[in-house]
């Protein structure tokens, strides 16, 4: 008996909905899926970390463990895909992470946790965004951070060229 096709939430983004909204490619995406998101306030995202993510080849070889700025990386493209969900033009903006305040690492993550990404979205105006990011491995905070990002607009970046 073939299987039938998952049905899908509309508000659940998988991987080629992301690939659509951020820049980043491999090796360097670092949200697998979008599992919840309410424009302007909220996201929930996923990433699988697997043995084979080409980091773990040098942190640590010994003791495989998933660099911290990596996990807020990940919380600040989350953020990015929400950001880009809530404006009206995403295609028209650059977003690049410019501040991180309140970085705590608490636990390690390590080859076969799945990271939930949970972001907020403090405060947006025309040039930057205030997120609060929490990164979760089995129901436990394993590292947060505020993150700030600017907006680049792409139509004035050319006129000052």
């Amino acid at each position: 008996m073939p299987l039938k096709p998952r049905q899908r939430n509309k508000e659940l983004f998988d991987i080629e909905e992301i690939l659509k909204l951020l820049p980043h490619r491999y090796p360097f995406l670092l949200v697998d899926r979008v599992l919840d998101i309410k424009e302007k306030k909220y996201l929930v995202a996923v990433k699988n970390v697997t043995y084979n993510e080409p980091f773990f080849q040098g942190h640590f070889p010994q003791q495989k463990v998933m660099p911290g700025v990596l996990i807020v990386e990940s919380m600040a493209q989350a953020g990015a895909v929400l950001l880009y969900y809530s404006l009206p033009e995403p295609e028209k903006v650059l977003v690049f992470m410019s501040t991180i305040n309140k970085a705590k690492f608490r636990k390690p993550v390590v080859p076969g946790d799945q990271l939930r990404l949970e972001i907020e979205l403090l405060k947006l105006k025309k040039r930057f965004c205030h997120m609060q990011g929490k990164a979760c491995v089995d129901g436990e905070v394993v590292a947060e951070a505020d993150v700030l990002a600017s907006l680049i607009y792409l139509e004035e970046r050319n006129e000052q060229e």
